[in-house]
């Protein structure tokens, strides 16, 4: 790997495992949010989802944006966006200034994740794209395996507030270093594609805003119903502008392709039903078997440590026999995983019982993270890898509001804070839906082609692009 390659692998890496870790940190301390500023169950998911509203919302945004302006400039912005944010986040004095703060975070990540994945594949070599995959996934595994455990450390010795600003160091170290050793580049679209910007946000902001609100507001509201809606229908009218687009953001001919497609259906179910689980989850041992933030996040290791060992090895097996293989198992693994702990879990259950649907959930997530990104990226040109990449985190977001949502509107209805026994009894109820929903996920990985079809495609599309 040239030194160019290496130094935008350990950048990209470090601009993700900075936007990871804000997502777990968050659900490790819900519980001390919810006591500090009084919050409702309704307040905790908008704190989660506030972030993943306005990132899922800009994400194609984002991709077209870097694109049009810059990758590298539009990268060094959103890390600025990110640090101010997440200072804001830190000194918020309300839960309203805390889920204003959420959504700036998340419109700085928009501009973050999709362009790490374009700056890598253009900067590495594509006879190692899948090493540089699987490290990227693996440094994301890392954030993902850390924030539990540093959200309780810092929420257990100081307060939640500080959790936010572990951002701040990061992000002004990384600012200077990306402005240095990051090459600018540009997407072969120099016409910013203005009413698909505006169709494409505003549609998800709809049907986003819908799910949120739908248990609080009532399914059946007009509000909700009229948001439904709406969404619908300016993501169908985005579907046939791009179809005419002299310059779509999205070019629907994308979606021609069955690997890119299938993926990104592997994608909307793992997130649903991973971290629809992980939101209730985070919460199961300080709320039901009161342990402490710190022994909270230390429970949780051989769940999300498991993507630092496994991802790696995902991303060059996925070179080797193909991404099919590795999602449809590793959306198993997590399917058995979590319908597991939806049989056991009891506010007495022993902590031995958890470790091994622990470690195969987690396990399953890592099988599924660079493969996945593996299939987008070989499905379409280099040119078209922001705009793919865009895209994909968008419907992963899109499944994460699904999961986060739906399993909390279980939830509700189910249980309640109230004692460990209604809190158990919503958790219970509520993940056998995520368990489905990753089996169905399973299911559609299959659809994604073998590898050496993949490999005919690809080198079909590299001789029409030289041609």
């Amino acid at each position: 790997m040239s030194r160019r390659a290496r130094w935008t692998l350990a950048i990209v890496s470090v601009a993700l495992f900075m936007t990871t870790l804000d997502n777990l940190v968050v659900s490790t301390a819900l519980p001390s949010i919810r006591k500090s500023l009084g919050a409702s169950i309704e307040s905790l998911e908008w704190t989660v989802n506030a972030y993943t509203l306005s990132f899922c919302v800009l994400l194609l945004t984002g991709a077209a944006l870097g694109d049009r302006f810059g990758r590298r400039r539009m990268f060094l912005i959103g890390i600025a966006a990110f640090t101010i944010s997440s200072a804001a986040a830190a000194l918020a004095p309300t839960t309203d200034a805390l889920v204003a703060a959420r959504a700036l975070q998340g419109a700085g990540a928009a501009l973050v994740l999709p362009l790490t994945l374009t700056l890598l594949s253009q900067a590495v070599d594509a006879s190692q794209r899948g090493l540089a995959l699987g490290i990227w996934s693996g440094v994301s595994g890392l954030g993902v395996a850390l924030g539990p455990l540093v959200g309780g450390a810092v929420v257990n010795g100081f307060s939640w507030e500080y959790i936010f600003w572990l951002n701040v160091p990061i992000g002004l170290a990384l600012i200077p270093l990306a402005a240095r050793r990051l090459d600018e580049s540009y997407g072969p679209d120099h016409q910013l594609d203005l009413p698909g910007l505006a169709l494409a946000g505003l549609g998800l902001l709809g049907i986003v805003y819908g799910i949120v609100r739908g248990q609080a507001l009532g399914w059946t509201s007009p509000t909700i119903l009229a948001s439904l809606a709406t969404g619908a229908l300016l993501l169908a009218a985005f579907v046939r502008w791009e179809l005419r687009a002299p310059a779509p953001m999205l070019p629907m001919r994308l979606f021609r392709s069955r690997a890119l497609t299938a993926t990104h259906g592997v994608s909307l179910a793992m997130f649903f039903g991973a971290f629809g689980s992980i939101f209730l989850l985070a919460q199961f041992f300080q709320t039901a078997q009161g342990y402490s933030p710190l022994e909270a996040g230390l429970r949780t290791l051989p769940w999300t440590a498991m993507p630092i060992f496994v991802a790696p090895i995902a991303g060059v097996l996925s070179d080797r026999i193909g991404s099919r293989p590795l999602m449809a198992t590793g959306l198993a693994l997590q399917s058995i995983a979590i319908g597991w702990l939806a049989i056991v879990s009891a506010p007495t259950v022993a902590y031995s019982s958890l470790v091994v649907p622990f470690v195969l959930a987690g396990a399953g997530m890592a099988l599924v993270f660079a493969p996945a990104a593996n299939a987008v990226l070989g499905a379409v040109r280099p040119d078209e890898a922001g705009k793919a990449s865009g895209a994909t985190n968008a419907i992963r977001e899109l499944g994460g509001v699904l999961g986060v949502a739906v399993l909390a509107s279980v939830f509700t209805a189910n249980g309640s804070y109230a004692t460990p026994a209604t809190f158990t009894a919503g958790l219970t109820a509520a993940l056998p839906v995520g368990a489905a929903v990753l089996a169905v996920g399973a299911v559609v990985a299959l659809f994604v082609p073998a590898k050496r079809r993949r490999e005919f495609a690809q080198v079909a599309v590299a001789d029409a692009a030289a041609a």
